[in-house]
């Protein structure tokens, strides 16, 4: 089961997140973008996403 870090909001499996290294996950999350190359996206760029995953918008 997919969990949400609540610092970063990167969907990922495991003990933590493996870009900002947390292990506070969210119970609850709306919106999901998946960004596929962070340099090249205008939406990335947006809301300051800079690898490359899966994201929550909006994370509770």
């Amino acid at each position: 089961m997919k969990k949400v870090c609540k610092k970063c909001k990167l969907f990922y499996e495991g003990a933590n997140c493996p870009i900002c290294k947390s292990n506070e996950t969210a119970t609850g999350w709306q919106g999901r973008v998946s960004v596929l190359d962070a340099n090249k996206s205008e939406i990335a760029k947006k809301i300051g996403i800079t690898v490359k995953g899966e994201y929550a918008l909006k994370v509770r």
